[in-house]
């Protein structure tokens, strides 16, 4: 009894001391995104500038508060946004989804992530709801949404 609580104990302090970035700062894995608004599917190809590492299929979603900041242009502090990645293969004229590269947050706290225009980011590998992508505090992602500053930083739109 006292040997298994001593490894999970131990285990419980890995993880901790691996991600700093997700004890304290860090965005947790989105429960449930997938019965979000859907906002779109995307697929990047080889050849664009964002092949390595996001060639695959993106499935957007969006929580509700999200959903709102899409209509509005304006996102409240609770907004997430995901994009799920997938690998992809072409079989018989279709490109079908294949396994799951990685799930990408955006979660809106202007006061806990002002350094990164108030967007918590985060990755988690494949299908693992723990394995952290991002090791810099979201300031790489962060560097690409930069441009979109006058959109809040959020390259999705809802279509028409």
């Amino acid at each position: 009894m006292k040997s298994k609580l001593l490894v999970a104990l131990v285990s419980v302090l890995v993880a901790v001391a691996t991600n700093s970035y997700a004890g304290k700062d860090g965005v947790d894995f989105p429960q449930g995104y997938r019965n979000w608004l859907h906002v779109k599917s995307m697929l990047i190809q080889p050849g664009h500038a964002l092949e390595n590492p996001f060639q695959g299929i993106h499935h957007i979603y969006a929580n509700g508060k999200a959903a709102t900041g899409l209509k509005t242009g304006t996102y409240a502090d609770g907004s997430v946004l995901v994009f799920d990645l997938l690998n992809y293969a072409e079989k018989d004229k279709t490109i079908q989804e294949g396994e799951r590269k990685l799930v990408g947050i955006m979660h809106k706290d202007s006061a806990k992530y002002s350094g990164t225009g108030g967007w918590g980011f985060e990755g988690f590998a494949g299908n693992s709801k723990t394995e952290r992508l991002v090791k810099d505090g979201g300031k790489s992602c962060f560097g690409c949404h930069a441009p979109e500053k006058g959109k809040d930083y959020v390259f999705s739109a809802l279509r028409d």
